[in-house]
């Protein structure tokens, strides 16, 4: 199933009452989310402005793992006394159902915009996840024979020859158990009043660590469903019960309250469920702002992932 087109459900709620945030009504629903792998890598620079592009560029056309194989996303920018060579840095998240998938995208990803990139290193994220792949130690036979390893601490790393010095890369990197699909929807009476909140939500969401958001710009605006009602052979289509220019086409039941003619969603990927919650809940409470109708989030009433992140719960939770 996919989670970087964004997919809701024919309704995208559970019945439930709702609960009023400054006057925006969040829906008694819940996100609903599945089980994915992650690997973390950090990415060190001779300044903030190198590692941050090659992060950027690490991480372009990464938005669902059906379309782009990987969904991926900038984590943190890390200061020096954060990273393993006390330099400026990026942590890169990565997100697929399987090792095998990743192992692949990390090396594709690794040596196509972290090794082309003047004056970085790579270096796993997650050293203490049991499950390991190896990235630098087939990245090392660029080198054509004239890299060089060494071990530190019990981790072997490569020295890889490039036209401007060194490559610095690890040879293997962690990947553990991950979640991702948690999503909530803002529903507002214009495209203005829906982007500005969306904004402020991508604002706090991106300053919790252990979560990315995909999509360009953290926002999702063509959300979809499941298969196509006419082209049988789409894996996706538009969701159009959330359609604002679809309400009253024969044929479409819509899903939007009076009064709503914009709605955008917001994807979350994380390393385990409570990066996601604390994601979700500074997200609502951001969103409701002036403009915004309703706060909601996409299910298949439980079918799609066995991981459940129920608005009101996740309300209370932050308010306890």
């Amino acid at each position: 199933m996919e989670t970087g087109e964004g997919m809701t459900g024919e309704r995208g709620t559970s019945p439930g009452a709702g609960t009023d945030r400054r006057g925006v009504r969040v829906a008694g629903t819940f996100a609903e989310a599945f089980d994915m792998r992650a690997s973390r890598v950090l990415i060190t620079a001779n300044s903030p402005a190198w590692a941050r592009t090659a992060a950027q560029c690490m991480t372009g056309f990464a938005t669902s793992v059906i379309g782009c194989k990987v969904e991926a996303g900038i984590e943190a920018e890390l200061l020096p006394h954060e990273t393993p060579d006390r330099r400026s840095g990026a942590s890169v998240l990565l997100f697929g159902f399987d090792a095998a998938g990743l192992a692949s995208r990390l090396l594709e990803r690794v040596g196509q915009t972290v090794l082309t990139c003047p004056t970085t290193a790579c270096f796993d994220g997650l050293p203490q996840a049991a499950e390991r792949v190896t990235v630098g130690g087939v990245l090392r036979h660029f080198g054509d024979r004239y890299q060089s390893s060494k071990f530190l601490e019990g981790q072997r790393y490569w020295r890889i020859p490039v036209m401007e010095g060194e490559f610095l890369v690890q040879e293997a990197f962690g990947v553990q158990k991950a979640i991702g699909g948690g999503n909530l929807l803002i529903l507002a009476k214009d495209q203005d009043a829906a982007l500005g909140a969306a904004e402020a939500a991508v604002d706090v969401m991106r300053k919790v660590r252990g979560v990315i958001l995909p999509f360009p710009g953290g926002i999702v605006r063509a959300g979809s469903k499941v298969g196509a009602k006419r082209y049988k052979k789409m894996v996706a289509s538009t969701n159009d019960a959330y359609c604002p220019t679809l309400r009253g086409r024969v044929g479409v039941t819509s899903a939007l309250p009076e009064g709503v003619n914009s709605v955008l969603e917001i994807v979350v990927d994380g390393l385990d469920r409570r990066a996601i919650e604390n994601a979700l809940s500074v997200g609502i409470d951001a969103a409701c702002r002036p403009g915004v109708i309703e706060i909601s989030a996409g299910n298949y009433g439980g079918k799609l992932g066995k991981h459940h992140f129920h608005l009101h719960s996740i309300l209370s939770e932050a308010s306890a």
